[in-house]
């Protein structure tokens, strides 16, 4: 698996932002832990009293909870991830725009801190959560139906 964005070590306590970073000084978010980190394998980091940051590739596996890693970070800026595929294959929904906000507005209560970001976008819903394995996506068609909600994965599998 395959998880891209800031990492922040304040004071210890690693965490990968997938979502939105705050805009402080130092940055902060509210991030899946990380396991295995270290400043050593990496470069491109700035750092701040106790909080030290960058934005890296991370490859490795999650269960739930935290991210474990398994192989060296890559910087943010030299990592050609592959294409994700418009799980729509380009095809409009038919979900009217007053309806889709108040969808979007349903499943972002739902799934509370899970969901990283929604928006409405031709027709539907699209929502981005830290994993899916299918099991969100089956919950939201069952509850909307089938094409309303296109959930995705900010954490990607590999290969």
């Amino acid at each position: 698996m395959t998880a891209a964005g800031m990492v922040i070590d304040a004071a210890g306590d690693v965490e990968i932002c997938l979502g939105i970073v705050m805009e402080s000084y130092p940055p902060q978010c509210v991030g899946v832990p990380v396991d295995g980190w270290t400043w050593d394998q990496v470069e491109g980091s700035e750092s701040s009293g106790e909080v030290r940051w960058g934005s890296y590739a991370a490859q490795g596996t999650y269960d739930g909870e935290r991210f474990m890693l398994t192989d060296p970070p890559i910087l943010l800026a030299l990592y050609d991830p592959m294409p994700i595929e418009d799980p729509t294959r380009g095809v409009d929904g038919h979900t009217d725009d007053r309806d889709l906000s108040l969808i979007q507005d349903e499943v972002f209560a739902w799934l509370g801190t899970d969901a990283l970001t929604a928006w409405p976008e031709r027709g539907y819903v699209w929502m981005q959560v830290v994993w899916d394995d299918g099991t969100l996506q089956d919950a939201v068609d069952t509850a909307y139906r089938k094409g309303v909600v296109i959930v995705t994965s900010a954490i990607r599998t590999v290969g």
